[in-house]
């Protein structure tokens, strides 16, 4: 088991297609912290309404975490733009999981990192939602392209491949959107009196001295973790 001072993840997408609960499970059953924030998109709200699932590992997931919270270790929830259904009630402690908008995490480093979701540094996600929703749907599109690509893979004994992070990466659009991502939630963290900017959202991990982001459980499958010298890292589940 390794043992870390804080764990972050993000976008897990628990009733989603594409969420890759497997790895996720994988992944708690190896690694415990003594602080775990979840940062935004853990269940998706959207999907569910859309003809995605709760599946049986969804359960298994949130039960690792309510476990956690009733065995010493601090579980902050912030709320991202698919579990946006939470927004009624915010904040609110839901047994010991705190559920937030924001959190600020003092690092080991002494540092201020300035914990949200990222959702508001989005015009399309915050003004114009139905545009939002319909991207999701040509994501979940590729999505499901996806899952037919990677099982001709695995006959292949090949390892798992993004089409939709090929897809990102290839049109300069969002390569710019991205980096303006990254430029604005650097500004908002430093006008919030913080030293780092840590998001999800975008599904693009990253670790540099003034932003990090965690990435994704559907794409990517990799989170943040500190240990007890202060020292950031990311790590990818395979």
């Amino acid at each position: 088991m390794n043992k870390w001072k804080t764990i972050i993840m993000s976008d897990l997408h628990l009733g989603a297609r594409q969420s890759q609960t497997e790895k996720i499970i994988k992944f708690l059953d190896n690694n415990e912290s003594e602080i775990l924030i979840l940062n935004g998109d853990i269940i998706d709200g959207w999907a569910l309404k859309s003809g995605g699932k709760w599946k049986k590992d969804c359960s298994k997931v949130f039960r690792r975490f309510m476990k956690r919270s009733e065995t010493g270790t601090k579980v902050v929830y912030i709320r991202g733009n698919h579990d946006d259904f939470l927004k009624p009630f915010v904040p609110f402690f839901m047994n010991n999981i705190q559920i937030v908008r924001k959190y600020t995490h003092i690092g080991v480093d002494g540092r201020k990192y300035y914990c949200f979701h990222g959702d508001v540094l989005d015009f399309v996600i915050m003004k114009v939602r139905w545009l939002a929703v319909l991207g999701g749907i040509s994501y979940d599109f590729v999505i499901k392209l996806n899952t037919i690509y990677n099982f001709i893979r695995r006959k292949f004994n090949l390892p798992y491949h993004s089409l939709a992070n090929d897809i990102k990466q290839s049109v300069k659009g969002a390569i710019n959107f991205v980096s303006d991502f990254e430029e604005n939630a650097k500004g908002l963290t430093k006008s919030k009196g913080c030293d780092v900017a840590v998001c999800g959202h975008i599904h693009q991990p990253k670790i540099t001295g003034n932003y990090m982001n965690s990435g994704d459980f559907c794409e990517n499958s990799t989170c943040l973790v500190e240990d007890f010298e202060g020292n950031w890292l990311m790590i990818n589940v395979t």
